[in-house]
């Protein structure tokens, strides 16, 4: 019968462990001076070595011709260890044997002494989904075992075992394995199974694995049937749902100039062709971060601004898991794009540089006559998807005339000047009269906004999302935001924000716009104030100052072309 992969070529001894080394070294250490503990606690992400490194350990322990740290494989203990029949080392799995029951029979079990070996070994994977009464009932047994019991507890959701149970163990962390020691892994087996593969293929398998040597070996596994022992990337790509390196660059002209109508029409296509998006925009991160070093490391000239590239890799890295939760995950990275395209492309048009293949345009003295000052045509070209008039032919040629001279204008706008004010007397009355029900009140009525984000409104409201809802009183509603570039935009046009706010939540609330770090020094000085009960002596109803406007003028001659440009996209932003 075929043998899977990864059970094949399953760990051992320490020796073949990949990627845990320091774990490996204190274990061994432990078997050598004779102070390993009574109980242990494995976490770390799947695959990373934990129920094998769990029996390596429970055998080695138990070798009577133990050198090293590591079972000789040849004395009796070794040979009964190795056996499917070893009634000393007990694996568990959590997850299906999670009530009391099962645990007390444990605790029952282990007061007899082993069958043949000298030490009773009880390992219980995914210990997490004990229920708290099976916890309970183990609780007194890790702190007082036989001498003869070693429980070894592995876990993936370290968070989720009681403070209780973690502190009468030894808690080892494992770490996901670096992408370099899969490859070498993965390089050795197929040299062994002799599977013809390119280095290309190899790192998509260990990036796609993220760390987890198991998940590497199964899609290796997978692979090898589908291509009879001749894999190459092409067909890597077709089996696993991805795309090609000269689509993600066609899709990265798309989005970097701002061409949403075929943005859209692309991911539309991707999605019916079945291609999973989220591995998708993971094939798109992974490319410009290599995009990046290779930047700053090694100078290379890339084809786009490299700010694109960054905002891109931090935008949609905070917004991946929101997309995995989300009802309608296409709409959802529609959605993100569009926003990603309005927030970099339209509001900075003068940041999109294509710096190949771009014809040189000559320069022209800049005349002085009446202020009349001369700016080129942006080199990239960039679509309204919002325009709904057809420019005729004539009109088209007329415009870029035009466009060779544009006239200086002056921008007023009104600035509150004592925003900082008003918004520190907001979050000390919200703090006053906060509720917690009106908080989950107002997180619920946040799907209105999300349903409108493909309204008129739907770059202010993308804004707005970025906050979120730390606290609510009766008046006022406080978003916290962890990019302060965002925080300053909605407070520059606050009144129009809380317009929009309230239009699609139908209330009538105040808004505080704050930082995380703002609201975490104020909301640890309150609980600290709850706890000395003294909230009163800092923490008492003010009066909100009334809003000083002062107009500013701005002499912005990009923002004016821009504006003429993109008309109401750029001046939404």
């Amino acid at each position: 019968m075929y043998q899977s992969l990864y059970r094949k070529y399953r760990p051992i001894s320490f020796d073949d462990v990949v990627g845990q080394d320091s774990i490996v070294e204190t274990l061994k250490n432990s078997i050598i001076n004779g102070s390993f503990g009574h109980a242990y606690l494995f976490f770390g992400p799947r695959g990373t070595g934990k129920t094998s490194v769990s029996k390596i350990f429970a055998r080695n322990i138990n070798c009577l011709e133990n050198k090293d740290g590591e079972a000789c494989g040849k004395c009796a203990n070794c040979l009964n260890s190795f056996g499917d029949e070893c009634v000393d080392i007990i694996e568990i799995d959590a997850a299906s044997n999670n009530g009391v029951d099962e645990i007390r029979k444990i605790i029952d079990n282990s007061n007899l002494v082993p069958a043949s070996l000298k030490y009773k070994v009880y390992i219980i994977d995914e210990v997490h989904m004990l229920s708290t009464g099976a916890f309970n009932a183990l609780l007194k047994t890790l702190e007082e075992p036989p001498e003869h019991i070693v429980f070894i507890l592995a876990t993936t959701d370290p968070q989720k075992v009681p403070p209780t149970i973690s502190s009468r163990c030894q808690n080892f962390n494992f770490k996901r394995i670096e992408m370099s020691e899969i490859v070498d892994r993965l390089k050795n087996i197929c040299k062994k199974e002799k599977i013809k593969i390119d280095k290309d293929t190899l790192e998509d398998i260990a990036y796609v694995s993220d760390g987890g040597l198991r998940d590497s070996l199964s899609l290796l596994d997978q692979l090898r049937s589908y291509c009879n022992d001749d894999i190459t990337y092409d067909k890597y790509i077709a089996l696993n749902g991805f795309v090609t390196k000269k689509d993600l660059e066609e899709f990265t002209d798309l989005l970097f100039l701002g061409n949403i109508n075929e943005l859209i029409s692309k991911l539309t296509e991707l999605n019916g062709m079945g291609i999973n998006l989220i591995n998708f925009i993971n094939q798109l991160l992974k490319l410009y971060r290599e995009n990046i070093i290779e930047y700053y490391t090694k100078n290379k000239q890339l084809k786009y601004d490299v700010n694109l590239y960054l905002n891109f890799n931090l935008f949609f890295n905070k917004n991946i898991l929101d997309v995995k939760k989300s009802e309608n995950p296409f709409m959802y990275i529609e959605t993100l794009f569009i926003k990603f395209v309005n927030d970099n492309i339209y509001a900075n048009t003068e940041k999109v540089e294509v710096k190949k293949e771009v014809k040189k345009k000559e320069e022209k003295p800049v005349e002085k006559k009446e202020e009349v000052i001369e700016v080129e045509e942006s080199t990239a070209k960039v679509i309204d998807p919002f325009s709904t008039n057809k420019l005729n032919k004539e009109e088209e040629k007329e415009e870029k005339t035009e466009k060779k001279v544009k006239t200086k204008k002056q921008v007023v706008e009104k600035e509150i000047v004592n925003i900082d004010e008003i918004m520190s007397v907001r979050l000390n009355n919200a703090l006053v009269n906060g509720n917690r029900t009106l908080k989950n009140e107002e997180i619920n009525l946040l799907n209105e906004l999300r349903n409108n984000s493909f309204s008129s409104d739907g770059p202010i409201i993308n804004n707005l999302l970025d906050g979120n809802i730390m606290c609510v009183s009766p008046e006022i509603v406080v978003l916290s935001y962890d990019l302060e570039s965002i925080m300053y935009r909605n407070l520059s046009d606050l009144d129009n924000v809380s317009k929009i706010y309230n239009k699609y939540t139908k209330s009538k609330k105040k808004l505080c716009l704050i930082s995380s770090s703002k609201w975490k020094e104020v909301s640890s000085k309150y609980v600290e104030c709850v706890k000395n009960k003294n909230v009163e002596e800092f923490f008492t109803y003010q009066d909100e100052p009334e809003p000083i406007y002062e107009e500013v003028k701005n002499d912005d001659i990009m923002m004016s072309s821009a504006n003429e440009l993109f008309g109401e996209i750029v001046e939404n932003v």
